[in-house]
């Protein structure tokens, strides 16, 4: 009874792969194919092994050692994305040798690795190694990085032969319930596979920046597995493993991954020797809440809403308005604000997507081209110096840049982009995000508004700056 047991465990086994080999060279049909998606019939089938996709996918996944030493005057803005080399000189005397560990997959033959940006912190002059699952070591460098979505693309040097690769799945293909193992180097102990399924997708309330949206799973994942693989049954790139919700620090069954996607469009721009040019719709949106769903009449307490509008800006073109809900970006429905960035951002800058919108009760389609964020000048920016309450405070117009990074409203004055601890400012509690909208009883709409008041010596200065949704007035003497 246990020689057919075996018998039956390695047919099914090779009846699996026979199929996985035909719809991956496309000899299988679409229905075929989505019956592999099915609840085990058999002991057989349920005895069959994850371990060809392992032997595929692991030689590809990399372990990641970052030491990094800080030392001399370093900026906390230093990495901005958009503002960095304006705040250069906003920094405090540190010197310290960093660690981290974490892993990484490599996604081409010549060695470009894509791991997480948290796991790199290169914030000073950082010392990279990458371990192969042969043991084969190499040093590698830093060719792009991104914050907002922590995505960092790294590179290997001295690579003298084709090296094992992932290829990228459609992460947008997936579907809750889909079996996907992670692969990575938890706690250091050395290279670990763990199985799970999809649990959600499109979960967009986990990170701290608007344009991270995640894939969430119940494989196991752990500190150490930053930056490793989600694959599919298929071998292929489904995600990056970033994050995981747990009160222990160890894995509690909820772990998030970036989509293959958005991680594509990096790689992309990295092999052709370009950073990402963040999306740009001239819009501001905001979640719709169950207060906003009932006084709209909604069904669903879901989309995202235009609360804002830029002048000349492509929603201005588009013919979006504000009050407009957006329910679906190219056919595929968002949830929220940052779903529907998401889903514009995968699109790419320079093409057009149509968002299905709610009006007036109505439902219509609206196309839009996704422009590049414009990068603010020289003169949107200034470090303020003099007797007066705003010395040593940085600041800049309200641009589109500034706008979108730092989330205010469009002309609602001269925003905070840091303050130096040397300066009079700093006593008087400045913070980054404050928008100063008016000094001594004058509307300040830009720098130069600001820059002119600030001309006129004055026995006191009053000062209100918006915080948040609060209004700060202050009262300093001069």
């Amino acid at each position: 009874m246990r020689g057919k047991r075996i018998v039956l465990s390695i047919a099914a086994l090779g009846l699996g792969l026979l199929v996985s080999g035909l719809w991956a060279t496309g000899l299988l049909d679409a229905p075929a194919a989505e019956a592999q998606r099915a609840v085990p019939k058999s002991r057989g089938a349920m005895q069959l092994s994850f371990a060809p996709v392992v032997k595929a996918a692991t030689p590809a996944v990399v372990n990641v050692y970052v030491s990094t030493r800080v030392s001399g005057y370093v900026s906390p803005f230093r990495n901005d994305p958009v503002f960095g080399r304006f705040l250069e000189d906003f920094g405090m005397p540190r010197e310290r040798v960093e660690n981290s560990l974490g892993s990484g997959v490599i996604v081409s033959a010549d060695g470009l690795i894509v791991t997480n940006a948290h796991v790199i912190k290169s914030r000073g002059t950082a010392e990279i190694r990458v371990v192969l699952s042969d043991r084969r070591e190499f040093n590698a460098r830093v060719i792009q990085q991104d914050k907002k979505t922590d995505i960092a693309i790294l590179k290997i040097d001295g690579a003298r032969e084709r090296l094992p690769f992932l290829r990228f799945a459609d992460s947008d293909a997936l579907e809750v319930g889909d079996l996907v193992l992670a692969i990575g180097n938890p706690f250091g102990v050395g290279q670990t596979v763990t199985s799970g399924i999809i649990s959600a997708l499109g979960r967009s309330q986990v990170g701290k920046s608007d344009n991270q949206v995640f894939i969430q799973t119940d494989a196991a994942i752990n500190p150490g597995n930053s930056g490793g693989a989600l694959v599919d049954m298929d071998g292929r790139l489904v995600g990056i493993n970033t994050a995981i919700f747990s009160r222990s620090g160890g894995s509690n069954g909820i772990g998030f991954a970036i989509p293959a996607n958005l991680v594509r469009l990096y790689v992309e721009s990295a092999s052709s020797g370009r950073a990402v040019a963040r999306v740009w719709i001239g819009a501001k949106l905001q979640d719709v809440g169950r207060d906003i769903a009932q006084s709209l009449g909604l069904e669903r307490v879901s989309g995202a809403i235009v609360s804002d509008i830029s002048r000349g800006g492509p929603a201005a073109s588009a013919g979006l308005r504000v009050g407009d809900v957006v329910t679906a970006v190219d056919g595929r429905d968002v949830s929220d604000a940052r779903g529907a960035r998401y889903r514009m951002t995968t699109t790419g800058v320079g093409r057009t997507a149509k968002l299905t919108i709610l009006r007036n009760g109505r439902s219509r389609t609206v196309s839009i081209r996704l422009a590049a964020l414009p990068k603010p000048s020289r003169n949107d920016v200034r470090l303020l110096r003099g007797q007066h309450p705003f010395d040593g405070v940085q600041v800049a117009n309200p641009v589109p840049a500034v706008i979108d990074q730092l989330n205010v409203r469009q002309g609602d004055g001269v925003v905070v982009l840091g303050v130096r601890r040397d300066g009079y400012g700093a006593s008087l509690g400045f913070r980054r995000g404050d928008v100063i909208v008016e000094v001594s009883g004058r509307r300040v709409a830009t720098i130069r508004d600001l820059q002119r008041v600030l001309r006129r010596r004055q026995r006191f200065w009053e000062i209100a700056v918006r915080r948040g949704d609060r209004l700060v007035r202050w009262q300093v003497q001069g």
